[in-house]
């Protein structure tokens, strides 16, 4: 899949909210989440504090802008 890009990882909560973030802002995200796919499906992957959010390649640069200058507010 060329045309999506995983921009961050970290904790299911932080990447959700993350997601919304970036929906207010008009672009698309999308959350992979391989623990709970495994755990869903009977075995398990990845792990429990690591999931991951995509965009579009399109959105990639004002999208990790966005990530950015939200992971130096949490470091505050």
């Amino acid at each position: 899949m060329k045309d999506i890009v995983n921009i961050y990882s970290d904790t299911e909560l932080t990447v959700m909210h993350l997601k919304n973030v970036l929906a207010d802002k008009g672009i698309e995200a999308m959350v992979k989440n391989d623990f709970q796919s495994g755990v869903s499906a009977g075995f398990v992957a990845g792990s429990a504090t690591s999931v991951d959010l995509y965009v579009l390649l399109k959105d990639e640069v004002r999208a990790r802008a966005i990530v950015e200058t939200f992971v130096k507010e949490l470091k505050k």
